[in-house]
């Protein structure tokens, strides 16, 4: 019996894979999206919901490697590392050190400044092509600073930011209080950034894009890939111990989980993950306004149609250890000094594996020793931000298109 073929197979179906599977969808060629839980049922179910096209900045630089030492042994911090998981994580961290060279900090800015660009105007065609125009907001995000030495201490990653063209106004006083009622006294400047855009909920955008694509002819799958193998006609996709499918291409878009699948063919990438924790409360528990950054403790809080949701900061821990719920509370205790208003009843916890790369740029192009299959992952916290523009780029290298932006600071063998 022949097995089931395909022009594409999608191996993930969170936000980069669904809006992938999107695009391809939209040719006409037949698609399969395969994922082992379901659509968004990872971590694009509960990330804080911004298209942060202003987050330029690698995750390695000069201000986290000066405070890193500090910061990866404390396990409530905003960049944890527990003990025992860093022998394994060690050969990624020489990596994340070198990476904050300033050489390559420049390098990386440029990179992901372009891919922002493209993020911005993608974002507008896809969600309008999916019908889901209507779910993106336009309030903007504050970041909120307590004292002048604090605001004085992101001077240069705002001056970072406007030589690269990012617009913004820094607010004191009366405009703080107006873009945010409620603020604590603590809170004394803040940086209003206007084109900063959020989702109404980031599990209902990528499901109502995965959705549209299985409506164009898509189809969904909830399955295991246990192993990729390109022959001579294409890829062999196993899907456990006795299924097969095959497809011309095949996009590996499976977030914190893709390495194991490179591995498969011989590429050894250096994913690591990100794992963010956050709490959402009721909808009444706070008038939020726009999203809000807390930069010096990296979690933001977020006004979604489900509630309030106060998460982010950044553990390195892996796959398998289980949850540190402890440091979700510590974001809802800060969060509650920034905004004494703040009901803290009725929230629900939740963590995430963010895929993360030392350099902080995603990996996007074929794999070096599959030419069938693309890579698509690495996003790091920004996912949801750059999946439109990853779409388009998947898009143009499963269909041998001109690449819309230079694909070299992101190609697979790089590293």
């Amino acid at each position: 019996m022949a097995h089931p073929h395909y022009d594409h197979c999608v191996i993930g179906a969170g936000i980069i894979g669904l809006s992938i599977a999107f695009r391809l969808a939209q040719t006409g060629q037949s698609v399969l999206i395969i994922d082992r839980k379901g659509m968004a049922e990872e971590t694009s179910r509960g990330n804080a919901g911004a298209l942060a096209f202003a987050d330029i900045e690698p995750l390695a630089s000069p201000g986290i490697i000066f405070k890193a030492p500090r910061w990866f042994f404390d396990p409530l911090g905003p960049l944890s590392l527990p003990l025992g998981y860093a022998p394994t994580i060690a050969p990624w961290l020489v990596r994340f050190f070198r990476a904050a060279m300033p050489d390559r900090i420049k390098a990386a800015t440029r990179a992901q400044t372009a891919l922002m660009d493209l993020a911005r105007a993608e974002t507008e065609l896809l969600y309008a092509d999916a019908g889901i125009a209507d779910l993106i907001r336009h309030d903007g995000a504050l970041t909120l600073y307590e004292g002048q030495s604090s605001f004085d201490a992101a001077k240069s990653v705002w001056d970072n930011r406007a030589h690269h063209g990012i617009d913004f106004e820094t607010v004191t006083g009366t405009r703080l209080a107006d873009l945010q009622p409620g603020l604590g006294h603590s809170v004394t400047h803040g940086v209003f950034v206007p084109g900063w855009q959020t989702v109404s909920d980031p599990f209902d955008v990528a499901t109502a894009i995965g959705r549209a694509a299985v409506e164009m002819g898509a189809r969904f799958e909830i399955a295991e890939v246990t192993d990729l193998a390109q022959t001579d006609t294409g890829v062999s996709i196993a899907l456990g111990p006795t299924r097969t499918v095959t497809a011309n291409n095949v996009v590996v878009a499976a977030g914190a989980w893709s390495h194991r699948l490179a591995q498969k063919l011989g590429d050894k990438i250096p994913l690591e993950t990100e794992r963010g924790y956050n709490t959402t409360f009721p909808k009444t528990a706070f008038d939020i306004r726009r999203q809000l950054v807390i930069a010096s403790d990296g979690f933001v809080v977020s006004p979604l149609d489900n509630g309030v949701r106060v998460g982010g900061a950044v553990e390195l821990a892996g796959l398998d250890r289980p949850p540190d719920f402890r440091r979700s509370d510590i974001m809802v205790k800060k969060a509650s000094r920034l905004l004494p208003g703040l009901k803290t009843d009725n929230g629900k916890q939740w963590m995430g594996f963010r895929p993360s790369t030392p350099d902080s740029l995603p990996v996007i192009g074929r794999a070096p020793k599959a030419s069938r299959v693309i890579y698509a992952f690495g996003h790091g916290h920004l996912g949801l931000t750059q999946a439109a523009a990853t779409a388009r780029m998947a898009f143009d290298l499963a269909l041998g298109n001109p690449a819309s932006i230079d694909l070299s600071p992101f190609a697979p063998e790089r590293f």
